[in-house]
């Protein structure tokens, strides 16, 4: 069985999903997500799900932001203890002086995500531990990674699913080099429609409830 696994970039998932309530309020109800089976539905015959790797950052400016993210992955691991797996990176303070009035201020910045993925891709590789990889992202940093692994693993196969209402020129234009489509999942609502968990989600003795602010969306 050819081994397939996803690898997301949860802030571009994220605030894809946002944008997209934005223009259709149906997509508020795909933050309680089980992303397991959202991209099972994407696995063809003779493939099996190996992993999907959520890469995120705590939001530190958010605690209450932060509770609903925890909550989303207890959910999920419940759901999918040996195929969910949430890597986890920071966000950093940064000061910034304003070019028009000169004063000082802090904004905070997302770093290692795309670190954290380019080193999970190359690593799997490595060691033989997936057939096909399909990034899940609009980060053009991430084009290096994939050229190496496209030289130096050509037995792999590289597939670049783009968040909802994300899209980067790069990625596109490398998979096109690949003789490769590209996959737009905003263009798949039936698959997120057929992938909200309950709002509460049990397994055993253990359960997990949706955020108050999510329900009922």
């Amino acid at each position: 069985m050819e081994r397939v696994s996803f690898y997301v970039d949860g802030f571009n998932f994220y605030y894809g999903l946002k944008d997209m309530r934005k223009i259709d309020a149906d997509w508020q109800k795909f933050y309680w997500l089980n992303y397991v089976k959202f991209f099972s539905h994407f696995i063809g015959e003779n493939q099996i799900l190996q992993k999907v790797i959520y890469f995120a950052a705590p939001p530190p400016f958010d605690v209450h932001g932060g509770n609903r993210q925890s909550i989303l992955f207890r959910a999920n691991k419940l759901l999918n203890p040996t195929t969910f797996e949430v890597v986890k990176g920071q966000f950093y303070k940064k000061s910034i002086t304003c070019k028009v009035c000169k004063s000082d201020f802090t904004v905070y910045e997302e770093k290692r995500t795309d670190v954290n993925i380019a080193v999970r891709l190359l690593g799997d590789c490595s060691i033989d531990n997936v057939d096909t990889l399909v990034l899940v992202s609009a980060d053009s940093d991430l084009v290096p990674p994939l050229q190496f692994i496209k030289s130096r693993h050509p037995d792999k196969n590289i597939r670049v699913y783009f968040p909802p209402d994300y899209f980067s020129v790069a990625l596109d234009n490398f998979m096109k080099s690949c003789k490769k489509p590209t996959v737009r999942l905003e263009r798949n609502k039936q698959k997120f429609s057929h992938s909200i968990m309950p709002d509460v989600v049990t397994v055993g003795e253990k359960s997990v409830t949706i955020p108050e602010k999510w329900k009922n969306l």
